[in-house]
């Protein structure tokens, strides 16, 4: 298919709930490719179709060590999180030049329709799991630096918009 252009911050979109999917189609699946295409291009480990400004519940996450093993997702919702936190230093496409080490758990279990249309709960680890609960922040048009203080934000967008 095709990698797509991520959208530049501030676009509002990215600042807005995605809608669900009411079912996996055939367009859906061909979403979900380009997304791929997208994601490999950047390259990175995981894809929201915001991010490309598609507003759908959609996502992508590939953190294999050998790439070539998307999980694709459609209405990802966080059923379990694990106590124990994991850091690790989390950008943006849409956002270039800046990232930040953000604490997520370390583990997560996740309902979503998958590319069979079929309601699945699948436990993620580690990378797997900071990618996905990054992917679902984009769903409910949160980005990363949310995470951060307030003071850390404001010097991360700063920093964001002298690199840009």
């Amino acid at each position: 298919m095709t990698a797509r252009r991520c959208i530049p911050w501030p676009d509002k979109r990215l600042r807005s709930p995605a809608i669900a999917v009411e079912e996996v189609t055939d367009e859906i699946r061909a979403i979900w490719r380009d997304m791929i295409d997208t994601m490999e291009e950047m390259p990175g480990v995981g894809l929201a179709a915001p991010q490309i400004g598609v507003m759908l519940r959609l996502a992508v996450v590939d953190a294999s060590e050998e790439r070539g093993k998307p999980v694709r997702m459609a209405n990802p919702e966080v059923l379990h999180a694990s106590v124990q936190l994991r850091p690790h230093e989390e950008a943006s496409p849409n956002l270039p030049g800046v990232s930040a080490r953000i604490e997520r758990p370390r583990a997560v279990t996740v309902r979503f329709l998958n590319a069979a249309g079929e309601v699945e709960e699948k436990d993620f680890v580690g990378l797997w799991a900071t990618s996905v609960q990054h992917q679902i922040d984009h769903l409910a048009g949160k980005m990363y630096f949310d995470h951060l203080s307030k003071v850390k934000r404001d010097m991360l967008l700063r920093r964001a918009r002298k690199a840009g």
